[in-house]
Order: structure tokens, then sequence, then C-alpha cells
């Protein structure tokens, strides 16, 4: 038997990557699936009236073996994959949907879930019996059913399957794509040309050179993920070169070769509105909104629509400035382009603050950052990390983590996967390899993509890329502090717009002289952060906030625009340009494409709900506030916090849970205040 079928004999029964073979993940995916169905025919079969007991809990404790191998495969396929696991992933992606279906379309399972949902509708007993978790998940059980089918005819439920087949292929090669062009391209400068790469620091020379021996090449070479790709826009003099790579960036997936998406964009959006019209909604947004804080796409619309009429003013005022300044240096272009922004807004940032991430960096080490967050997480919540060398990882990069609490009771298992490399999508996320659900704790995991140490120097951080650590910290907290009875109620299976809020909130600590001085230490001299530099991150705080905003805001409504309208979309560069033109701050770029590379939403869980930052922000900005009042560590804000958000998952509505936490319902004023928007 595989050892993906057994009982991990690990500990903390983690995942044995040191002996998992990549071969055996189809056919132990096919006995999972195999066994989960036999576990849903003895729901089906039994001859007894459905209660919860016999019908909602039997199913939420099926198909546990299915959860667990797809979790571990596609988390593997996310930040350690190689084209043989592509190809496994791609065959597992049809069956696990054909499998949803299976389950989803049974008639006979559905008319059992059915009955015990009406009984507890009309039954006060029955709804007085069920606590408010065991409601929710009651709830939430008919709901998936409802929600995807489990009341459309035979013929119908067929199209949605083919459509689910069909969306399964195009999103997973969506993704394949993004992954496949970030790897292509690389900007290669040869040792003797090094004058064309005045203004860059030295750690990212080092960084480049490090690059290029990896490749077997010699010189510099620079790639575009991100460690490489941001500091090399951010200080490259030479403009040239900025643009270059500037255009390799953003015209990824978008150059009609075998890797281009805009023909997956266009599959992709016509199959959710199909699928939401067979289901009865107007659009793809209206089916996803429905179970969203926000309710409605009108509503999410009118909320961008709000904050644009702040930022725009603002954005366009601070833009000015930039052009201004850019001009004084000697810039002599009619326009800034976008390869020109972060260059000259670093600059900027530097003259009006005296601070820079050159200056911050060195105070930034990522080893001293970690400690930090732990330090705060044992701070506010009492929880210890104590690394576990026996605990397998499935890369040489990523650490393992005990996480325990005051009383040294086990909590969860935390992963560190702080590195680029090639198997490894862009970007920052939070995953679990194991959810929480009653006895059972989580395996929890953040993929980070910062700077890699050197042979002269240490992981530096930028500031950015230290929000990004306690930002994903917040999301992991969320898992690992989750104390629900069900894994579906559990955890971070909240409302994608609630999500949000426990990552987005810790952020605010980094801008804290209390934290800071945790963590932020000289890497040579261990010299603390001077207070002056710590009042230069705040008062920078809101550095080009107004541009910022514009950015994400853009975002939002080109999410809404693709999932929220019933419109036929012909040309993907067309229509992105039409809707992004309120929000454009820069000329457009012949050539480019945000919607090809937006994985988010076209590939990941943000499909109409991009907008959820923006509306997180407005919670945790309101939420901080309230720390801020009683002390940024002060325990009893801190506990209402955890035992109201974070360790609550969807057992009820979350504005049932932030009124319980804050007293009353957020106000946007503490977000328009925060970011100088007001």
């Amino acid at each position: 038997m595989s050892i993906l079928l057994e009982k991990f004999n690990t500990p903390f029964e983690t995942v044995p990557f040191d002996k998992i073979n990549q071969n055996d993940f189809l056919p132990a995916l096919k006995e999972a699936i195999k066994i989960s169905k036999n576990e849903i025919d003895n729901i089906t079969q039994n001859t007894q009236k459905a209660t919860f007991e016999n019908t909602i809990i039997a199913l939420e404790q099926s198909g546990a073996l299915v959860d667990r191998i797809s979790g571990i495969l596609f988390n593997l396929n996310s930040c350690e994959t190689n084209p043989e696991l592509q190809k496994i992933t791609r065959e597992a992606s049809p069956l696990l949907s054909e499998y949803g279906n299976d389950i989803m379309l049974n008639k006979q399972l559905f008319e059992r879930v059915k009955v015990v949902f009406e009984d507890k509708e009309t039954n006060k007993n029955l709804a007085i019996s069920l606590d408010i978790e065991s409601q929710s998940l009651l709830t939430k059980s008919y709901k998936s059913f409802s929600r995807n089918g489990a009341n459309l005819n035979e013929n119908d439920q067929e199209k949605l399957r083919q459509i689910d087949k069909e969306l399964s292929e195009k999103t997973l090669q969506f993704s394949e794509n993004i992954l496949n062009e970030t790897n292509a391209y690389f900007l290669e400068i040869p040792e003797n040309e090094i004058v064309m790469l005045a203004g860059l620091p030295d750690y990212v020379l080092e960084m480049a050179q490090a690059t290029a021996t990896e490749k077997g090449k010699k010189g510099y070479v620079f790639t575009l993920h991100q460690p490489s790709y941001l500091p090399f826009m951010t200080y490259a003099e030479n403009r040239d070169l900025r643009k270059k790579m500037f255009l390799a960036s953003a015209s990824k997936a978008f150059q009609n070769n075998e890797n281009d998406n805009q023909e997956n964009v266009k599959s992709i959006v016509a199959l959710r509105h199909k699928r939401a019209n067979l289901l009865g909604y107007a659009t793809h947004a209206d089916f996803v909104l429905e179970e969203r804080m926000a309710g409605t796409p009108q509503k999410v619309q009118t909320f961008l629509n709000e904050l644009l009429q702040h930022a725009k003013p603002v954005a366009e005022k601070q833009m000015q400035e930039l052009i201004q300044y850019a001009k004084n240096q000697g810039f002599t272009e009619d326009n800034l382009q976008r390869w020109d922004y972060a260059f000259y807004s670093e600059k900027l940032k530097k003259e009006k603050y005296q601070i820079d991430d050159e200056a911050l960096k060195p105070y930034f080490q990522l080893e001293n950052v970690v400690l930090g967050v732990f330090e705060v997480a044992k701070k506010l919540y009492g929880l210890s990390f104590v690394e576990n060398k026996e605990i397998a990882v499935y890369h040489q990069d990523v650490k393992a983590y005990e996480v325990l609490d005051e009383q040294n009771k086990h909590i969860a298992v935390f992963y560190a996967d702080f590195f680029p490399r090639e198997g490894k999508k862009g970007g920052a996320w939070m995953t679990s390899f194991r959810e929480q659900r009653g006895e059972i704790r989580p395996l929890v995991s953040i993929v980070c993509n910062f700077t890699k140490p050197t042979p002269t120097k240490p992981s530096l951080l930028t500031f950015d890329e230290v929000t990004t650590l306690f930002h994903e910290f917040g999301h992991a907290l969320h898992g690992m502090l989750a104390n629900g009875k069900y894994q579906s109620t559990s955890g971070t299976n909240v409302y994608w717009d609630f999500v949000e809020l426990p990552s987005q909130i810790l952020e605010n600590w980094c801008y804290e002289k209390e934290c800071l001085d945790l963590f932020a230490k000289h890497y040579q001299t261990n010299e603390p952060i001077s207070k002056d530099f710590i009042q230069k991150i705040t008062d920078s705080a809101n550095f080009m906030e107004g541009y910022a905003t514009m950015r994400q805001l853009s975002f939002g409504l080109l999410d809404m625009a693709w999932y929220g309208k019933v419109v036929q979309i012909d040309d993907v560069a067309t229509f992105e340009r039409e809707i992004s033109a309120p929000t454009d701050l820069f000329p457009a770029v012949e050539g480019t494409n945000m919607s090809c590379a937006f994985a988010h939403i076209f590939s990941g869980g943000y499909s109409a709900g991009y907008y959820s930052y923006k509306w997180a922000e407005v919670l945790d900005a309101d939420a901080f506030e309230y720390f801020k009042e009683k002390g940024i560590f002060n325990r009893e804000i801190a506990d209402l916090f955890k035992e109201n958000v974070l360790s609550k998952g969807s057992s009820e509505h979350p504005m049932v849970l932030y009124k319980r936490f804050r007293g009353q319902e957020p106000s946007p004023k503490a977000l328009l205040k925060r970011s100088g928007l007001v």
C-alpha cells in the first residue's frame, strides 16, 4: 500500500516528504476517491431517517484521504514542482473535479442533507439541540449542494460536470504558463559591462552574480523573480534596461507563444459565467458574492468607487509631485513611464524622509525578523515556536517548527519556506497540509520569495518584505489558532472578504517602536534600530499611498469587470485598457497586459473577490485602532481577537464575530485617516 494511504508514522503525523514517491500520487488518489465514494454510499444507503449525526457529520468526515493527498500534491506543485509533477497534477485535476461533482450532484445524498436542513428550519427542538457551529455546518453543507447544482436536472448536471472539468484544466494551465514565462526570461550583463548596472547596490550585484553561476553563466543575471526584479527596477539608473525588464515582466503569458494566456482568460471567464447562469445567477460575481460579507456586485462596485473618489485626487497630486521631482533630477521625456515609477519614487522617498530600503535592510536580517514575529505571537497569544529537525520538509530551504501554547501544549506544526527557486511560484501565500478539526491540530505553511543569502551577506529584507512576512504569518495564526469542531467551519474557512483581516492587521505592528525594538538590529553590529529610523518609517508610511490605493482599486475593478459584467470579450487587451482607464496614472504600454498574469483571479481563489483586500483594510484599520487605544500588546484585547476571530473560523457570521470583538461595526474612517486619504 502507498504511504500516502497509510497513517503517517511521523512526529505529529506530519507529511513524510522524504518518503513520498511522486509516481504514487495518481494511484493513491484514485484509491482514496474509491474509499471516499464507499463512505458516501454508506450514508445514502442508511435506511434510518437522516439526522445531523448520520448524514451531516458523516459527510463532513468523509474524503479525508482525498483531502490529504490532493493537498500535498497541489501544495508541492505550487512550491516545489517539476515537469513530471505538473503532468501528474494536470491528470489529477479533472479526476478531483469529477469526484467533487459526484458528491455534489448525488441526488440521494442531497435528499438526506435537505431533510436535516428542513427539519432544522421547521423543528425548533432540533435547532435548539444544535450549537451555533453545528448550525453553521448544516447551513454550509446544504448550500454547498444547492450552489453546486444539486437542484439541476440530469441534463444540466452533466453540463455542469463538463464546465468544471474544463475549468480545472484551464486554471491549471494558466498557472503553469505564468511560471514557465517567469523562468524563461533573464537579463544577462557581461562582467566587463558592469557600468550598465550603475546605481544597483552591492547586494543586488552579488545576488546577480550568484544567479549567473547557478545558470552556468558569467557576469550578472537578473530574473523576473521578485527578489531580483524589484531591486533592479528600484535602483538601476539605466532607463533602457529598466524598460526592458518591465516589458518582459508585464508581457508574461501575453506574447502569442505556447505560454500565452489570452485564450485561457476568455475561456475561464466564459466558463464561470456559463456555470453561474446554469445555477440561476446573473453573473459569476453574483454567485460568489452571495457568500461574502459584501453580498452583491453592486455593493462591491459602490465600495470601490467610494474609495476611488477619495484616492484619485490624492494619487494625482502625488504623481505630479513625483513628475516634478523627476524633472528636477534631469528627466527630459514628456511622460513618466511605468518603468520609471519605482526608481524615482524611491529617490523621492529618500529625499523627503532621509530613509530608503538600503539604509533599513541591515536592520532586517531574515532570521531576526522571524524571531521577531514569533515574539509578537508570544506576547499576544502566548505561543512558542521550537524548530524540530525530526519533521521532514520538502526542500532543504524549508524549516519546520512545533508550536506550543503557554502550558507547553502542542498547537500546530509551522513550515517556513522563504526563498525563490525555479520550481516555485512567485509571490507569497499561506497554505495548510492539514487543517484543524476537533482534536486534530493543523500543519500550516507560509511560502515567500525573499532575497537569498549570498556568500558575504545574510538574507536582508526590505521593509515591504518585512510587512509581507507579518501578513502571511497573520494568515498562519488564523490557521494555527483554529479551534473548531469541524474542518469546514474552522480556521481560514471563512468568507473571503474576512479572511484577510488576521493577515492585514498584523502588518500594523511593523510600524510600532514597541514591536520593532524586538527584532530590528543591525546584522553586523547588533545595534538596535534608532528612534530616528522608526520615526521615519512611521512618517513615510503613507508615502505614495494614493498611488498604491489606486493600484489596488484598479485590480479590484478589473476583477469585477471580468466577472460582474455580461459582455462578449473579443480582445483581452482592449477590454482591460477600457476598464483600467479611470485608474491609470501612466500611459498605456503596448504589448503588456495584467490579466494574462493575474493568477489571483484566474487560477487562485480570488475571482470576483480581489476587492476583499481593501474591504479587509477597513476592518483591520478599525480593529488596530482598538489595540492602539489599549496597547499593542494588551493581552485582554489580544484574547478578545483570538477568541472571537482567530479561533472561531466560520462558526458564526463574520460581522457577529467582529462586533463581539470590537463592540461595534467597523468604520471606514480609520482606514481613510490611516492612509492619509482624508
